[in-house]
């Protein structure tokens, strides 16, 4: 409890800061510095990009899964793991891939195109595993009822989908509010490149936390909104039948499917890995100096220690809120989200001035950065550590102690072996986010302290991308296996 207490006090340090930003700046000068004409740029740039990428990557997702889970679209088995390959590959590494391809490539519509292309597989995802899961009578009955294939798609099957619609829709736009590698590459001004340009200009300005304070409310309108549209439910008593749909035959349609997921295929994997191959066979061997295996190391040794922080502080509070359930327990949960939902640019702002102000010995440490870790993929790793516990039965737990066994031997040899799937997938899921973290790292880092996504960031910043590639090659080598392996997981979670 006194842990879990403490991670979630951690927790209130972003919050604390855009309260105490409010409070200092004074509400004069806080009005004049967010209703000014820059503000409302950057807040029209923001909202239609992430309107427009959460509806271009609702309607990737959603096309994708049907094809895949639904209809006889030839090589079922190959088109789910290329369309969630994406994950592996950073928005920042594809907009180098593309913008080495098509360097015209700019502004609202190509920041809409690239993050569509990175991001879709978090709706895709979801999605297809509903798919996998709603039982097929639903249809058999409003096909009974009259209804054609069209109005039972829409009256039943996408009613069940909407939870999985919503929350990727969520995940989609978190992720572009937060965004900030991809637009600097391709020259589109948000709230993000906005902070980090004035946090370059004047440190912690109050600008800049002005900036932020409106960025924080852009990310709870998502959350609220999300929270209210998937209030509705859809469900059923009983298991559900285990019968496998028979899939659509798609008849003269299939060579348009095959096209359509070979274009998305294209887009989001060939193009970025093809320019990422180019880059590294005009460099040649030359390209794989010292400093790229030495950026190597120090991502693999933080990503690997943040992993096992992160999933051993996420354990205490995952543990309350399915085992001990109740105020405080729900409280510590809900403050640990709150923070999570933050951008990182606003976390490391508030971790600055934190360190700056009243804690000057750990500015600029990894013990700093990884704090900020903590802070961003808390929520991740609680989520899957939550499954994890709620599929192992509490009876056993029950009987462990029945027998005489003490709280700390049945957390060891009970417990922990049951939740173990839902511990190693918060692990890897920490792990794959922070060798692939920009923002943090480039704010928090020490000085000298260098990881890929760091190092590609400066290189790509001075137009060298034959430099930049290997980084971006391990990159991507590092975060495929996790990503597959993700990928497995959730298939067998499904029993599939």
């Amino acid at each position: 409890m006194s842990l879990a207490g403490l991670v979630a006090l951690v927790s209130l340090v972003p919050i604390g800061f855009v309260v105490w930003s409010l409070i200092q700046a004074g509400p004069e000068r806080a009005r004049a510095l967010i209703f000014r004409p820059r503000v409302g740029e950057l807040l029209l740039n923001t909202g239609f990009l992430t309107i427009l990428t959460m509806l271009a990557c609702t309607f990737l997702g959603l096309g994708c899964a049907l094809l895949v889970e639904r209809t006889n679209v030839v090589g079922r088995r190959i088109w789910g793991p290329l369309l969630v390959a994406p994950l592996a590959i950073p928005a920042f590494v594809t907009s180098y891939g593309w913008v080495s391809v098509v360097p015209s490539i700019d502004g609202l519509s190509g920041s809409t195109l690239i993050l569509t292309l990175a991001y879709f597989p978090l709706v895709y995802l979801p999605v297809a595993g509903a798919l996998r899961t709603i039982d097929p009578a639903w249809r058999e009955q409003a096909r009974s009822l009259g209804m054609g294939s069209i109005r039972s798609f829409v009256s039943v099957t996408l009613p069940q989908l909407r939870p999985a619609l919503l929350g990727g829709c969520l995940l989609v736009g978190i992720h572009v509010l937060a965004e900030f590698g991809a637009f600097q590459t391709l020259r589109f001004s948000t709230f993000t490149t906005a902070i980090y340009e004035q946090f370059q200009s004047s440190f912690a300005s109050t600008a800049g936390n002005m900036l932020a304070i409106v960025l924080v409310g852009c990310c709870l309108i998502l959350v609220v909104g999300e929270y209210l549209l998937s209030r509705r439910r859809t469900a059923r008593v009983g298991a559900g039948s285990p019968r496998v749909q028979e899939p659509i035959r798609l008849g003269r349609w299939m060579a348009p499917a095959l096209l359509a997921l070979s274009t998305v295929v294209i887009g989001a994997l060939v193009v970025p890995l093809s320019s990422v191959a180019y880059w590294l066979g005009l460099g040649g061997p030359a390209v794989w100096t010292s400093s790229v295996w030495s950026a190597a190391a120090a991502t693999l040794k933080i990503g690997a220690i943040a992993a096992l922080m992160v999933t051993v502080l996420a354990f205490p509070a995952s543990y309350l809120a399915v085992r001990r359930r109740g105020v405080v327990s729900a409280t510590t949960e809900r403050i640990s989200y709150l923070a999570g939902s933050m951008p990182s640019l606003v976390i490391s702002l508030a971790l600055v001035t934190v360190t700056v102000h009243y804690l000057k010995p750990i500015y600029q440490t990894q013990f700093t950065l990884l704090v900020a870790y903590l802070l961003l993929f808390l929520p991740r790793a609680m989520v899957s550590i939550r499954a994890g516990l709620a599929q192992s039965r509490v009876e056993l737990e029950e009987a462990s102690r029945a027998l005489g066994k003490a709280s700390f031997v049945t957390l060891w040899r009970v417990t922990l072996p049951l939740a173990a799937p839902g511990i190693a997938t918060a692990a890897s899921l920490v792990f794959l986010a922070v060798t692939t973290e920009l923002t943090a790292t480039l704010m928090l880092g020490p000085t000298g302290f260098r990881t890929l996504a760091t190092r590609f960031w400066s290189l790509t910043g001075s137009i060298d991308y034959v430099a930049a590639a290997p980084y971006a090659a391990l990159m991507i080598g590092v975060s495929v296996p996790v990503t597959f392996l993700l990928l497995q997981q959730s298939r067998r979670v499904l029993g599939r």
